[in-house]
């Protein structure tokens, strides 16, 4: 479809093209403007009334956050926690781009030098991809061509003004060069930045192939570290555990995640889940970190609500894995929060009376009792994770726990992981008389 968007554009191109051979300036201009206001007055009521009559939707949060970037954090959390939509850092910036951010103004200024009408497209097409991919890391993406294509136009008029400087091959333009007494330091300093920017050009090429390698290579549902010795330690406990979902629950077992997790479980364990990483249903999404937040007792009427049989969580506590359910749940609560049902779920009451988000003995009672503290630390508290370290020591939030002694009611452990990056549970049944779980 998209090619043949463009073949119709071309078309059109050539149709202008044959007006304007056919027409004197001034006609072909009042044509011109004559249909462009025409079709985009049709354009705009035919899109107006569609939108009013709800044949096409509006433009959806992540839209109205490239123009607000405080707009998805103020109305629509879920949007928020995707980290793909974090804004972007400076060291990513240098982590993707390298030399290409520092030679990307230099290009701009070029382009800026000498105003054309492809330069001054280039020069608006960089300038709105910066700004957007400010806002979403996700965009970095769409900055990438232009950042090649700013900064190699930045490479070339840098080596082509001090490459002329190398140029004495012809006999008047050396005895011209001669008689400045200033040429042989003109010589040396283009000799110098045409090393220079070969140098840089040579540490970006090496920089590009190990990014590549180490970041963009390695698939994130295996992990590696690397040992005391200098030995790579693989952690494949996400495979694992989605074997285990595959061969050891039925078929039609429900599995309660959080939705970064649903697509993985969805192909690998080929298992029912309450949501994934379309999040198109904010309203469900929001369900889920409701039972999270809650106590036991009200976790387990949602689960039953549900219709939940098993709930699965990443915990990086034992390892080190810093993106677990822990680090992520404080977005489970404002997103459960953001909903009429959940509506007694304040984040406030998840932190210390001096604003800190703590696991250990000063955490908030809330937090310490909820279902996701549970599930995650349930016998963790037997555990020595370091040497010198007290038992029940997470790794990540470098803190004692501060709730190690409990049992679990509406639960029990299913299935933990090598590393215990994956704990699964299956949800008790009520008797048949709906007094006790079993």
């Amino acid at each position: 479809m998209a090619a043949f968007g463009v073949f119709g554009l071309c078309q059109i191109h050539a149709f202008v093209d044959y007006l304007r051979s056919k027409l004197n300036p001034q006609q072909f201009e009042v044509l011109f403007k004559s249909i462009i206001s025409l079709v985009g007055f049709v354009l705009l009521s035919v899109g107006t009334v569609l939108m009013l009559t709800g044949k096409i939707s509006p433009w959806t949060g992540r839209f109205y956050s490239l123009l607000d970037p405080s707009y998805a954090k103020n109305n629509i959390p879920i949007i928020a926690s995707v980290s793909e939509h974090q804004p972007t850092t400076w060291s990513s910036y240098y982590f993707d781009l390298q030399l290409l951010v520092f030679m990307f103004p230099v290009g701009l200024y070029y382009c800026f030098n000498n105003l054309s009408d492809a330069r001054i497209f280039i020069i608006m097409y960089g300038v709105t991809s910066m700004y957007f991919s400010a806002v979403m890391v996700r965009l970095m993406l769409v900055l990438a061509p232009v950042m090649c294509i700013l900064s190699g136009i930045g490479v070339s008029q840098v080596l082509t003004t001090y490459m002329k400087n190398l140029d004495i091959s012809r006999p008047d333009k050396k005895a011209k060069k001669q008689q400045d007494s200033t040429y042989p330091i003109k010589n040396e300093v283009a000799s110098g930045m045409i090393l220079v920017m070969t140098f840089f050009l040579i540490t970006y090429t090496f920089h590009s192939t190990w990014v590549t390698s180490e970041a963009y290579s390695s698939p994130s549902i295996v992990l590696s570290a690397r040992g005391g010795d200098g030995s790579r330690i693989i952690f494949d406990d996400f495979r694992e555990a989605y074997y285990w979902l595959r061969h050891n629950t039925p078929e039609d077992a429900k599995v309660m995640s959080w939705w970064d997790y649903g697509y993985q479980i969805t192909a690998m364990a080929n298992r029912t889940i309450l949501v994934d990483n379309n999040t198109w249903n904010n309203t469900h999404i929001s369900r889920v970190g409701q039972a999270m937040a809650s106590t036991e007792e009200k976790a387990y009427e949602i689960m039953r609500e549900l219709d939940v049989s098993y709930v699965l969580v990443i915990f990086g506590g034992l390892t080190g894995y810093s993106s677990d359910d822990i680090n992520k749940f404080l977005w489970m609560v404002r997103i459960g929060g953001s909903t009429d049902t959940g509506r007694h779920i304040k984040e406030h009451d998840y932190y210390t009376p001096t604003g800190e988000f703590r696991v250990d003995r000063e955490g908030s009672p809330v937090l310490l009792n909820c279902l996701m503290y549970k599930m995650c630390y349930y016998r963790f508290g037997q555990v020595y994770t370091e040497a010198k370290r007290p038992p029940g020591y997470d790794r990540v939030r470098n803190a004692e726990i501060g709730n190690k002694d409990f049992e679990l009611d509406v639960l029990e452990e299913a299935y933990t992981t090598e590393h215990w990056l994956v704990r699964i549970y299956k949800v008790k049944d009520l008797d048949n008389r709906g007094l006790s779980r079993t």
